[in-house]
């Protein structure tokens, strides 16, 4: 039998000071690549690290880390609510003259690696160049993206970033709103909310290698997840009880009639079901059915 409150707080942890320094060496050494490359010397452009390393719910150390470079020598944008249809004058807007174009960005990012890590190390993604072969220290994926902004009014501008897919897609992200909005909860729960995600998402890992499950859900997916659990269903007395919280709220809401198309992601901006989603309620229900099961809840 499992001790399911030992289990919990040991896949709670966050990584140690040495793990997260893997991942911060990966991103000096993608950085300065791209610094040595002369085409890219002088241009608008930050690199930073994205995803669950730089939100603290990493829980596997050889998990490619996230790194986007982002360029901001223009910027895409979308008017929505009170301005959606109205001329991008009405917020100031001006068209650039910058010719950098975004296929010569991708061009030279994937040039600067290939001259530092070398030609068989680097992977072609629909969205990353992947830095493989032990070349970094942590395997990497390399995201180019451009500075983007969301008016949802005169006042009330969202800042992120916009990806150009291989395949044709254009996605917005927004990674600061993510990590703010992620921090703020953890505060709000006594770091129960980060130790939650840790813990789910090593459940299902524990499920997957024990055969329980057979389909794994995205890391991102579940950090969602558990961010739409209001703050009052953490900081019971025991792990125990706060996972149990965690699995009936997401078995709740993904009923028929539950109210998942109203979740949202972690950065706040978007819907976690709605537009194209690459994943379903069906999915997420079976998965906190499943889970709920496994640790013997009643």
């Amino acid at each position: 039998m499992t001790d399911w409150e030992a289990w919990l707080r040991t896949a709670a942890q966050r990584p140690s000071d040495h793990e997260d320094a893997k991942w911060q060496r990966t991103l000096a050494q993608v950085k300065a690549s791209l610094d040595a490359h002369e085409p890219l010397n002088g241009r608008p452009w930050r690199v930073y690290a994205k995803g669950s390393y730089a939100n603290n719910t990493n829980v596997r150390l050889n998990f490619d880390v996230d790194i986007a470079v982002e360029y901001h020598g223009y910027f895409y944008y979308d008017l929505e609510f009170e301005l959606k249809g109205k001329d991008k004058s009405v917020v100031g807007i001006v068209d650039s003259d910058d010719p950098y174009t975004r296929d010569q960005f991708k061009k030279d990012i994937h040039d600067a690696l290939v001259a530092s890590f070398g030609k068989d190390s680097i992977e072609v993604g629909d969205i990353a160049y992947r830095i493989r072969n032990g070349k970094t220290t942590l395997p990497a994926d390399v995201v180019p993206c451009w500075e983007y902004r969301r008016y949802d009014s005169k006042q009330t501008v969202h800042h992120g970033a916009r990806i150009f897919t291989g395949s044709g897609k254009v996605v917005n992200n927004f990674p600061q709103h993510q990590l703010d909005n992620g921090t703020s909860k953890n505060v709000t729960t006594s770091r129960r909310y980060k130790r939650m995600a840790r813990a789910l998402k090593k459940l299902q890992t524990k499920m997957l290698n024990e055969g329980v499950i057979k389909q794994e859900l995205p890391s991102y997916l579940i950090e969602c997840l558990v961010y739409n659990v209001p703050n009052d269903k953490f900081g019971a007395g025991t792990y125990t009880a706060d996972m149990r919280w965690v699995l009936a709220t997401i078995f709740n809401s993904t009923l028929n009639g539950g109210d998942w198309n109203d979740w949202i992601e972690v950065n706040g901006l978007k819907y976690l079901y709605r537009g194209g989603a690459k994943w379903t309620r069906e999915q997420v229900h079976t998965f906190a059915d499943a889970a709920w099961n496994h640790m013997g809840y009643e």
